[in-house]
């Protein structure tokens, strides 16, 4: 489950930024005993978060964020910052801007971790990997790797993990000489079998889920092929049928699940209708793909940041998706990105559950704010959604 993520500099922000799943403490808990997990590292943490913004906000920018640290994960090839990633301001003012990004979870084999990874326009300028035994404790470094001032590479990690000169060597490979086209030196530590840095790089792999959907989708035969075993598990038609309760069944289509396949329904009278998705309504072809990552979350406890989530989900559905995940036993978390004012509801989220984006207009930088960094506002007040859009809460695209 995730923690926090922090990162800076990424398109549209160019100050460090953080994102928080922790649950707060005192008597508000109470209030919402669905709402998050504790967890035997002391850590209290959210299912499910809603983040809220004008449109050229920065939301997805934030979740592109994660998907580009994905990548790094996920392709193990040259690391380096991209400019059309690089927020424009930073390189007005700085010729080798830094982009930072910083990871804290808990894994599968129930370790805390903290991932940092700093990079500029030719590679790694410094990584890090820690884990924190329980909250109260302080973190131990599992490595440490980049590039010192003199531009020099090094490498350090704690004795228990057995670092032999070959090792420091395998870590950096041929850096010293080339000083260009190195990977994330977790994946090579990885691969070298340290159980720490294989469960950083498998949760990064296959736990963590920044999604969107596109209009491709319906032809991507790799992304078919991963959800293939969900499309065909009966809960997933539980979660399907949320969008539309007159739906009975389906009749999946193995070569093209996300066009071809059947949705049945039945009506009052007991009469059944047929007809393929690609044929049905956008709000139901749409969710019919959403539907998957909510049983990620729900039943594969993976961690699924879902953009442009109102396409697909009216305040109506909404509210029975996040009671769905908030009011299952599970591991996973739900954070979608939103335009609509009416997910601002006190009596659905905690505070820390509900963020916002907004960009200056000056600037053109983004900024991310939890609406917990606003004490005045209290969980009898109602209309939080009329604080927004009076500009109380900070920008809207009223401004």
């Amino acid at each position: 489950m995730l923690i926090y993520y922090r990162f800076n500099n990424f398109c549209s922000f160019n100050c460090e930024s953080e994102f928080s799943m922790s649950a707060p403490t005192g008597k508000v808990k109470k209030r919402f005993p669905d709402n998050y997990v504790e967890t035997a590292e002391g850590f209290d943490l959210l299912k499910s978060a809603v983040i809220v913004g004008e449109n050229a906000g920065g939301k997805s920018n934030f979740i592109n964020s994660l998907k580009y640290l994905k990548s790094l994960f996920v392709t193990n090839g040259q690391v380096k910052s991209v400019r059309p990633y690089v927020n424009a301001a930073s390189l007005n003012s700085n010729k080798k801007p830094i982009q930072k990004f910083e990871l804290c979870f808990r894994a599968s084999n129930d370790k805390v971790y903290v991932y940092e990874l700093q990079i500029d326009e030719k590679n790694i300028v410094f990584e890090k990997l820690q884990y924190i035994k329980n909250k109260k404790s302080k973190a131990i470094t599992v490595f440490e790797a980049g590039r010192n001032a003199n531009g020099e590479w090094y490498a350090k990690a704690r004795d228990a993990h057995n670092v032999t000169m070959s090792m420091h060597k395998f870590m950096l490979g041929d850096v010293q000489v080339s000083n260009v086209k190195i990977g994330l030196i977790i994946s090579r530590c990885a691969l070298l079998g340290d159980p720490d840095a294989l469960a950083v790089v498998d949760w990064m792999t296959n736990t963590l889920y920044p999604e969107s959907l596109t209009s491709d989708m319906a032809d991507d035969v790799i992304k078919q092929d991963a959800d293939m075993h969900i499309l065909e598990d009966e809960r997933y038609l539980e979660i399907f049928r949320m969008v539309d309760y007159s739906i009975c069944g389906i009749e999946l289509d193995k070569e093209k699940p996300y066009s071809k396949t059947i949705i049945i329904r039945k009506d009052d009278n007991g009469n059944f209708f047929r007809r393929e998705l690609q044929m049905d309504s956008t709000g139901v072809r749409e969710f019919f793909a959403w539907a998957v990552h909510i049983f990620r979350v729900v039943y594969e406890n993976k961690v699924v940041f879902a953009d442009e989530m109102d396409r697909v989900l009216n305040p109506i559905l909404s509210d029975r998706v996040i009671a769905f995940v908030n009011g299952a036993e599970h591991n996973g978390q739900f954070i979608f990105s939103t335009h609509n004012v009416l997910h601002l509801d006190l009596k659905t989220y905690m505070k820390e559950q509900i963020y916002f984006v907004t960009k200056n207009r000056e600037q053109l930088t983004s900024e991310m704010y939890s609406l917990s960094d606003f004490p005045e506002v209290r969980y009898e007040t109602t209309k939080i959604y009329e604080f927004y859009m009076k500009g109380i809460l900070g920008g809207t695209a009223f401004e």
